[in-house]
């Protein structure tokens, strides 16, 4: 599974990515990548995901592309638009954005 994550917007506005290839991870933490994919049941959401509401321009806004086998899955989404089941997904690859080697599940 690759995992491809862009986050724009924000009050700086500056694009943040990470790539998280579960191939090149140890096999306890490509499990936890594939499940928090699957309990986010990424491949059922939509491409894009908008508020009902107006969003504030201060939002961020998210791209998050899957990739398992010959299956690709892209959803767009702000903060106010994401679902709580995709959510945890988001924090962990803002947080692979940071630093690379932090794509890791901790120990």
């Amino acid at each position: 599974m690759r995992i491809y994550f862009e986050r724009s917007g924000g009050m700086m506005g500056k694009p943040v990515t990470a790539t998280v290839d579960t191939k090149s991870l140890p096999s306890d933490e490509a499990t936890a990548w594939r499940e928090m994919v699957l309990e986010s049941s990424f491949f059922a959401l939509p491409e894009t995901l908008k508020a009902a509401s107006s969003e504030s321009r201060d939002q961020f806004q998210y791209k998050v592309v899957v990739e398992v086998e010959e299956v690709s899955h892209t959803v767009e989404t702000t903060d106010g638009a994401a679902p709580d089941s995709l959510r945890p997904l988001l924090r962990r690859l803002t947080i692979a954005t940071r630093n690379p080697s932090t794509a890791a599940f901790p120990q």
